[in-house]
């Protein structure tokens, strides 16, 4: 709720399949050709051109239907949808409408500790459009662009389920990562291969849906958080000013913070939607979508499920560690080189997500074997936990032998028993009025005498074995 008004969100996202050829052509589908040279006279639709559809990207629409637990049509229909805009050669998109290749379906993720599941109304193949690019020249001239055109696309569609921008966001990366999980997109959302338009409205509680504005084109999670939240208050804002909101579509302006309409938003009929003749339907033979079930790689649903089971990790660690498949991998090895699966989900959620996030990297430098020995050592308590951290830092920089740094910086805790009693016997002694008030009731003098035998000990000892024996003593 924010100002007495509840928040409804719904995301449609496109994700560019990863076939190396266009949904209809046998162009390439490479990012970075210089301008106009993947363009095919298919995907300009130039007289005497018919298209033919990809196997590839129908694969890969029923590997993500699968995914999400949705069904998979067995005859689906492309269609045309029509509209004028200058990086459509066309003068209409091939899409799909009233019968797209996967329905329904469910994502789940966690916001904070707690999981949420979104509703999918539908997921269509559609070819992309082009790209206009402006700034040419002194006269400020625009050119466009049409390599994209005709590029492969899965639009996934969201029921309005979310209530927050945090939502939406978190959404936004469970689908993000599932798609990549699967191979059916690289993710890039750099390069426009992976990006979200929000439908987003307001309404007082149990009031009728508001009106929506759907904000295009949002390419990185940052962007959707912000664009949702100033689209929030613009609506909110003018609601309360006694205005009303009208249906439109807007985009994000991240400079200023603010979403800013382009156009007023069309409705369904508006693009005359009809079956494309060039296209018979599109049937998917039951045998086919098992052979798809077959080769899928396990799902990362599956994965934490079996990282509880047999882990014994919780629900939100065994979901952290099954964000990419990467990371899963890179869990798996140290959980069993080091045989301690929850410290290892620890630190890939602490340390190793604190490295990656610094430098802005995606691949993990610390090889799985090295951070299972440093977890090793600290389980056994060879080394503390603030030196374990001194050394993980030494390690993913430079690289090296675990053991051989241990001793090389004299990191060892003070494993002697009799050394420990030594130090202990004498914090007690030379700290008789700590003793005093910590037999009073006083925790903090306790805290103190366990501070001064770590310093005596110059940190080696092993601050757990030190209280025990501190208590032991003074009980």
């Amino acid at each position: 709720m924010i100002r007495g008004f509840e928040v409804v969100i719904g995301i449609e996202t496109h994700a560019q399949l990863s076939t190396h050829s266009k949904i209809f052509s046998g162009a390439s589908t490479a990012f970075g050709a210089a301008a106009n040279t993947q363009a095919s006279p298919v995907d300009l639709a130039l007289p005497g051109t018919l298209p033919v559809a990809n196997r590839g990207a129908v694969e890969r629409a029923i590997r993500f239907g699968l995914a999400v637990g949705a069904r998979i049509a067995p005859v689906s229909i492309f269609a045309r949808k029509n509209y004028f805009y200058p990086d459509l050669p066309k003068g209409y998109q091939i899409s799909q409408y009233e019968t797209p290749v996967v329905q329904g379906g469910v994502v789940e993720f966690f916001v904070g500790d707690v999981v949420h599941r979104v509703q999918l109304t539908r997921a269509h193949l559609e070819e992309d459009a082009g790209k206009s690019l402006h700034g040419f020249g002194d006269a400020d001239w625009s050119g466009i662009d049409l390599n994209r055109a005709g590029t492969p696309l899965l639009e996934i569609v969201s029921e309005p389920d979310m209530r927050s921008s945090a939502e939406a966001v978190e959404y936004a990366r469970a689908l993000h990562a599932l798609v990549v999980w699967l191979g059916i997109c690289d993710g890039n959302m750099q390069e426009g291969s992976f990006r979200c338009d929000a439908n987003v409205s307001v309404r007082r509680p149990g009031a009728p849906l508001g009106t929506r504005r759907e904000i295009k084109n949002l390419n990185s999670f940052r962007f959707l958080s912000q664009a949702i939240d100033a689209e929030v208050q613009w609506q909110i804002d003018l609601i309360e000013d006694g205005g009303a909101v009208r249906q439109a579509t807007v985009l994000f302006d991240a400079e200023r913070g603010e979403t800013r309409e382009m156009r007023s938003k069309e409705d369904a009929h508006d693009y005359r939607y009809f079956p494309d003749p060039d296209l018979p339907p599109l049937a998917i033979a039951a045998d086919w979508i098992e052979r798809v079930r077959a080769a899928m790689p396990e799902l990362p649903r599956h994965r934490a499920e079996r990282f509880q089971r047999d882990l014994g990790l919780s629900a939100y660690d065994a979901a952290m560690m099954t964000q990419t498949i990467g990371v899963a991998t890179y869990f798996e090895a140290v959980a069993a080189a080091s045989g301690q699966p929850k410290l290892a989900a620890n630190w890939i959620m602490g340390d190793v997500a604190r490295r990656l996030n610094a430098g802005g990297e995606s691949e993990i430098a610390l090889p799985a074997q090295t951070l299972a020995t440093l977890i090793g050592r600290v389980a056994d308590r060879t080394i503390s936990n603030n030196a374990a951290r001194q050394l993980f830092d030494v390690l993913w920089q430079e690289g090296g032998d675990v053991e051989a740094l241990i001793d090389a910086r004299g990191l060892r805790q003070v494993a002697d028993s009799g050394e420990l009693e030594r130090i202990v016997d004498e914090v007690i002694a030379a700290n008789a009025k700590s003793v005093a008030e910590f037999r009073a009731g006083k925790d903090k003098a306790f805290n103190a005498l366990v501070g001064q035998a770590m310093k005596a000990s110059k940190g080696k000892a092993d601050p757990g074995a030190v209280s025990a024996l501190l208590k032991k003593k003074l009980s």
